[in-house]
């Protein structure tokens, strides 16, 4: 059977493919629409209140580490004024025993038997003040200073300040004085105190007022909560010096 053919359908003309590309018309209307974004949030960020100033810290209300620390020295220091004391002087953070303890010239022993009790009693009471409140964690070392004249020859006067220096620690550390340190005090002793010594720094004193010693406390920048080292106790019974 023959079919009736049909006429192919004749493509329409706007049937092909369409451009991509926007009109200029929208073009300039994103680009308008993009503009008033970017004023919107430039003004908003322009008007916006400013935040408000971060107020400064308020001012420690405790003391300073300087003031705790001239408390602590003035609890030491107020030591010198009782009768018992009276003739040592507080220079800053030292203690010149003065007068009140001297050595033999040309020697480290004591000029007076008594000295080395004394020595002993002051020095208790400065480690009590050492385990109070205001003093405790403050308190670095103490340096024992001893001096010498500045006549005759120098490395014997650089010795011999050393070995009185190193005199009081024995007088400290004997355990078999009648006015010993109890074992507490004696053990503090070797974790505070150092011998020092100082020879020709004092060169306005006469050579008996060279021979003489000092206590310097030396302190912490910051309170300091650190166990001193264990530190095997020296028994006390014999001191280098009588070697």
């Amino acid at each position: 059977m023959l079919g009736i053919k049909t006429p192919s359908r004749r493509r329409q003309s706007d049937d092909g493919e369409k451009p991509f590309w926007i009109s200029f018309s929208d073009l300039m209307s994103a680009l308008m629409v993009l503009f008033l974004v970017a004023m919107a949030v430039a003004l908003m960020s322009v008007t916006r209140p400013a935040p408000p100033p971060i107020p400064p810290a308020p001012p420690p209300t405790g003391p300073t580490s300087e003031e705790l620390v001239k408390i602590c020295m003035a609890d030491v220091s107020a030591l010198t004024k009782l009768d018992e004391f009276k003739g040592m002087n507080v220079h800053g953070n030292s203690i010149d025993f003065g007068t009140l303890v001297r050595f033999q010239d040309g020697e480290h022993r004591f000029e007076k038997s008594d000295d080395e009790k004394l020595v002993r009693r002051f020095v208790a009471h400065v480690l009590e003040s050492a385990r109070s409140a205001k003093c405790e964690g403050w308190l670095k070392r103490v340096v024992v200073e001893g001096f010498a004249s500045n006549t005759g020859d120098y490395l014997f006067n650089l010795n011999l300040s050393y070995l009185r220096s190193q005199r009081i620690l024995c007088s400290l550390l004997n355990s078999q004085a009648q006015d010993a340190l109890p074992v507490q005090d004696r053990k503090l002793v070797q974790t505070l105190f150092l011998a020092g010594g100082s020879s020709f720094n004092t060169t306005s004193r006469t050579a008996s007022e060279m021979r003489r010693v000092e206590l310097k406390l030396e302190f912490w920048e910051k309170k300091t909560s650190e166990s001193p080292p264990e530190i095997p106790l020296d028994p006390g019974l014999r001191c280098p010096n009588d070697r």
